[in-house]
């Protein structure tokens, strides 16, 4: 008869693989082939001997944003899509600017947990926690300031200052993906109906034809 302990070790064994995140990658690289028609659970890899410098290389990070929009922020990415060479291996960056009161609306990044740093400028930053709670975690950050926001949490930026803001994002995904509530709930394609709408933000479907109107 197996030992207890042995067995104890088995089983902790055994929810530590259970628990484990992406696989490692079992070659040196696998650059996208972001033309090719094949999808596996991301893109597939084209053949190594025609990987460049180029596939692993973005210019432009140090350029600003055009913040010129209703919410006053622009997140410009650098994942898979931008470098190919990031295929498989679970990492992605965005820079974000922000006019002077500009908001990074909330989202969700569904496949990334993310870490900020600020670069310029004084953000106010937060996530809310699952229900029941929903406890809301917020923080103003300055400059050189780090901040997590786990993955799949709801979570927002708002630049608290006159002038403008930066920030550097590095997500663990190469290809985190973003769901920006407001527009999910009141600018999906079809749209949600406005009476389902209404009763769940306890409001009048006059007044979610107005917010619907807006996206």
């Amino acid at each position: 008869m197996a030992s207890p302990f042995l067995v104890l070790g088995f089983l902790i064994a055994t929810c530590l693989v259970a628990l484990a995140s992406d696989h490692s990658p079992l070659q040196d690289l696998c650059v996208a082939d972001l033309k090719g028609p094949l999808l596996v659970n991301g893109f597939a890899c084209k053949g190594a001997k025609m990987a460049q410098a180029t596939d692993f290389f973005f210019s432009g990070l140090h350029m600003p944003g055009n913040t010129s929009n209703p919410v006053g922020s622009k997140v410009t990415p650098v994942n898979v899509v931008q470098i190919p060479g990031l295929n498989t291996l679970g990492i992605s960056m965005a820079r974000i600017d922000f006019a002077p009161w500009g908001v990074n609306p909330p989202h969700t990044h569904p496949r990334a947990t993310e870490i900020l740093t600020v670069i310029e400028g004084s953000l106010e930053v937060g996530f809310v926690t699952s229900n029941p709670d929903n406890r809301l975690i917020t923080k103003l950050l300055q400059k050189g300031d780090v901040f997590v926001f786990p993955v799949n949490l709801v979570h927002f930026q708002r630049n608290t200052g006159h002038g403008n803001a930066v920030a550097i994002a590095a997500l663990s995904s190469q290809n985190p993906g973003v769901i920006t509530i407001s527009n999910a709930v009141f600018g999906s394609n079809p749209a949600i109906a406005n009476d389902l709408l209404a009763k769940s933000f306890q409001t009048d479907t006059k007044t979610v034809n107005w917010i619907q109107s807006k996206f």
